[in-house]
């Protein structure tokens, strides 16, 4: 259990959370929810005691373990995976390395007694002598074979590395556990995995997450960091964002206008749901709305991004045919032999394991990088828009927001510049910052207002959602549902993909491709069959 009693952060002036009284119950799973900005990171760091508190403290229950998911990937280039895990449980950690370098030595009265506190450490804390066999079986889990277990972390890839810190935080089975975004760099298939071990976490949790299907899967309890308070909320996400909608609708309208705001509210369920084969999972929501207590839940001060993507011409019959790509890097090869045509109102979702070649195939597809083998076939009506998943390293430089937006349509009319901005909610004099000041997700929306202000007939998106909060990728998903052009997106954010995704092109780890039609879940559901 842990508790806050009075807690404070202010950076100077500015106060991000005061007053906070709140008790983390064992066996609740909290998503900690809230705008970017609005101090989640800060709160879950004051938590785990990396971060002090301007007033008040946080009373966590006598001999209750904490983990905290490291964040820092380079800490441990020269460990191995296995010794990185074994970390997890710095104690453990340190009797058995001591042990190691005992049993080096000769023996005398002096080792044998050493030996003996060590031999009663690694007793406390692993009773079962599994240590080892625990943190093989997780590394296994996560894709890493037992023969490169013994590897240095610096031989991995930062994605891999990643990996590798969520081992090492799980392992121990901390009675407490915070996470800060353990679902970035991870593909879908590990997000899956971490689901059902957090699923089976039995002490306390609290994580960070812009994955709403991730949400739903963990978390029983939603923590909505709003109007400089914590407030706490039973449910997973979607209970708590349908509530807190129906609140935002009460509040604006009065007593007369109960039937268009339950009819409001039924296309609300819908579109939430995104698509047809999720009728289902409309109705349960709709059965569950009426049993939700919203008298807790304020109307939130946060704001919804409102993402229009619009045309500039009809394409013609001609899209994009690709043709035996393959490309290869210090002699491995990345893509092979790659072929599918894209059709008139095909909204693709590009998906596979992290390093599997996605990112390269789209920089080959907007004509950033040449393909070894192959070719690719553009239509002659055809404009695009790529959002590169390195945007928040190309968005840099002392001008302000409306001369970066401006730099790529000179001829734009100066009214639509700043109502893409402000569509992303750049209002005022937020405009005339200098984009070297944003922050990564400031810079994603900035790339969403450059493709709005395009109008392309055909988008090409790279993880558009890193760094975007939950309010900002419900919009994109919208938006990319609403697009009358045609879409390629790379994204493993599963609530995205059953927004927009009518097609999903699969490649798989032995290179072969999976070209399915229809929807992700109908995807998920024909690959279960």
């Amino acid at each position: 259990m842990v508790q806050t009693v009075n807690l404070k952060k202010a950076y100077g002036s500015r106060v991000l959370f005061q007053e906070i009284n709140i008790k983390l119950d064992t066996g609740k799973r909290y998503g900690l929810i809230g705008a970017n900005g609005a101090g989640k990171t800060t709160f879950l760091k004051i938590l785990s005691g990396i971060e002090d508190a301007t007033e008040g403290e946080v009373q966590v229950q006598n001999g209750k373990k904490v983990g905290t998911l490291s964040q820092n990937q380079f800490a441990y280039e020269e460990y191995s995976l296995a010794d990185t895990v074994l970390l997890g449980n710095k104690r453990l950690y340190d009797a058995v390395k001591g042990k190691e370098k005992l049993y080096l030595e000769e023996y005398t009265d002096e080792v044998g007694d050493k030996l003996g506190e060590l031999e009663i450490v690694c007793c406390e804390e692993d009773p079962t002598y599994e240590y080892d066999v625990k943190i093989t079986k997780i590394l296994e889990d996560l894709g890493f074979p037992a023969a490169q277990q013994t590897d240095l972390m610096s031989t991995l890839t930062g994605g891999d590395k990643f990996k590798v810190l969520l081992a090492q935080v799980l392992y121990p089975k901390p009675d407490v556990l915070f996470l800060d975004e353990p679902t970035n760099n991870l593909d879908i298939v590990t997000i899956g995995w971490l689901e059902n071990q957090l699923q089976h976490h039995d002490g306390t949790m609290v994580v960070i997450s812009h994955d709403r299907h991730f949400l739903n899967a963990v978390c029983t309890n939603i923590l909505d960091v709003d109007f400089k308070q914590i407030r706490e909320f039973t449910g997973n996400y979607d209970d708590w964002y349908i509530a807190s909608t129906v609140i935002a609708k009460q509040n604006e309208k009065d007593m007369g206008k109960k039937l268009k705001e339950k009819e409001e509210l039924e296309a609300f369920v819908r579109r939430f749901s995104a698509n047809a084969s999720k009728a289902k999972q409309a109705t349960s929501r709709q059965k569950q709305l009426d049993k939700l207590d919203v008298g807790a839940i304020k109307v939130s001060s946060r704001r919804d991004p409102s993402i229009i993507f619009r045309q500039k011409r009809e394409v013609g019959k001609e899209l994009l045919i690709v043709k035996n790509i393959s490309k290869s890097y210090d002699g491995r090869k990345v893509l092979n032999d790659i072929s599918f045509t894209v059709e008139k109102d095909d909204k693709i979702a590009l998906i596979g394991p992290n390093g599997i070649g996605k990112t390269t195939l789209c920089e080959i597809l907007v004509e950033n990088i040449e393909a070894d083998e192959g070719n690719i076939h553009w239509g002659a009506t055809i404009q695009n828009g790529y959002f590169p998943q390195n945007a928040t390293d190309l968005i840099v430089g002392d001008m302000t927001l409306y001369d970066w937006l401006r730099g790529f349509d000179r001829d734009a009319d100066i009214s639509e510049i700043r109502n893409c901005l402000g569509r992303m909610l750049f209002n005022g004099t937020e405009q005339e910052k200098q984009v070297k000041s944003c922050s990564g997700g400031e810079k994603h929306r900035m790339m969403l207002s450059k493709i709005m202000l395009e109008q392309p007939n055909f988008m090409v998106l790279d993880e558009p959602t890193n760094h975007l909060d939950l309010e900002a990728i419900i919009a994109l998903g919208e938006g990319l549902l609403e697009y009358p052009g045609s879409v390629v997106c790379v994204s493993h954010d599963r609530e995205l993909l059953d927004a927009y995704a009518n097609r999903i092109i699969e490649i798989q780890e032995d290179g072969t491709v999976v070209d399915f039609k229809g929807s992700y879940e109908e995807f998920i559901e024909s690959k279960q069959a």
